[in-house]
Parts: structure tokens; C-alpha cells; sequence
């Protein structure tokens, strides 16, 4: 009967007892993740659910179309498709950074009229004067927005998939080019022109 009171506290002396030396959980101090800085500001334009059909079942993933750019002249479209939409847009936005563009604008507008097309989808864009503002709609809005685009007069004809009118529009903003740039891949003065 001893043996078996001394076993006991033994056992109670055990429980009672705090082992030394060893902090609390939240004690650690951990050093705060550097915050990335984005570069560009992103616009989701499209998504779409895609169903692959198999013997097994159907399997749902996201398709996302994403534009991204500093609204200072830099623009870029990109694709990416996962089985979540966060992850979608995500790895569109990374396909739309390496793809960007330099795009020519000339007092908060563009130097000249141009035609952008992608598929059957076309859009013409025209410079504007200061104050008229942004006249376009859907995607073609969200690419000369984030291009840097203040003033502008667009015009969407043919087809008007998301997708293509994007690029149509991004198409549209390549081919600007300002009479510097003119003169310097003609070889002559500004004046000349």
C-alpha cells in the first residue's frame, strides 16, 4: 500500500512541475515579410468556368484575362488558367507583366488615328482634345486607362469578345508613334516632317 501512495505522488509531483527554459509559443519574435510593391495596377477583364469532360466526371477550372500597367505609358494583357479563380488571376497578372508595351502618348492623348485588329474583332481609336475624357467602353476602357490614356475617342466594330477587343486595342496602341520617333526612323528633322 506504500508503494502504491509513493508511485501516486511521484505521478502528481510530476504534473505540477513546469519544465524549465521553455517559452511560450508567441514569445518568438518573427521579423515581418517585406511588403511587395506593385509596379503595375491590374484590371480583371473576363472569367470564364472551363469544363473538361471525362470518363471520370467533369473537371471545372477558371480561365482569366487580366490587363496591368503603371497608367504612365507601360500596358500589358495576359492569360492564365487554374481550378481557382484567386490563382487564375494571379498567374494572368504574371503573363500580363512580360508582356508589356510602350505605348507613345502626346499630351494626355494619341499622336494619331489608328485601326487595331485581333480576329474579327476591330477598334479604331482617334485623339482627342483635352477634357473629352475617355469615350470607350468594356475592355477597351480598362487597356487605355491603364496605359495612361486621358483623352480619347474609340470606336469598337466587328466582333466583341472580351479577349480580342483587349488586344485589338493593345494592337492599336503599338503601332502609335510620335513625330520623333517618325523623323528619327526616317532620318530627318522634326522640322522636315
Amino acid at each position: 500500500m506504500e508503494e502504491t501512495n509513493k508511485v501516486v505522488e511521484n505521478a502528481n509531483s510530476r504534473e505540477n512541475t513546469k519544465p524549465i527554459n521553455k517559452r511560450p509559443r508567441d514569445a518568438k519574435k518573427r521579423e515581418p515579410r517585406p511588403k511587395k510593391i506593385k509596379l503595375y495596377d491590374e484590371e480583371v477583364i473576363d472569367i470564364k468556368r472551363v469544363t473538361k469532360v471525362t470518363k471520370g466526371g467533369r473537371h471545372f477550372r477558371f480561365s482569366a484575362t487580366v490587363v496591368v500597367g503603371n497608367r504612365k505609358g507601360k500596358v500589358g494583357i495576359g492569360t492564365g488558367k487554374a481550378n481557382e479563380v484567386p490563382d487564375a488571376i494571379k498567374k494572368a497578372a504574371e503573363a500580363a507583366t512580360k508582356n508589356i508595351i510602350n505605348v507613345s502618348i502626346v499630351n494626355g492623348t494619341v499622336p494619331h488615328e489608328a485601326i487595331g485588329v485581333q480576329s474579327a474583332s476591330k477598334v479604331i481609336i482617334k485623339p482627342a482634345l483635352k477634357g473629352t475624357g475617355i469615350k470607350a467602353g468594356g475592355p477597351v476602357r480598362y487597356v487605355l486607362e491603364l496605359a495612361g490614356v486621358k483623352d480619347i475617342l474609340s470606336k469598337s466594330l466587328g466582333s466583341n469578345t472580351k479577349i480580342n477587343m483587349a488586344y485589338a486595342t493593345l494592337n492599336a496602341l503599338k503601332v502609335q508613334k510620335t513625330k520623333e520617333e517618325v523623323a528619327r526612323l526616317r532620318g530627318k528633322k522634326v522640322e522636315e516632317i
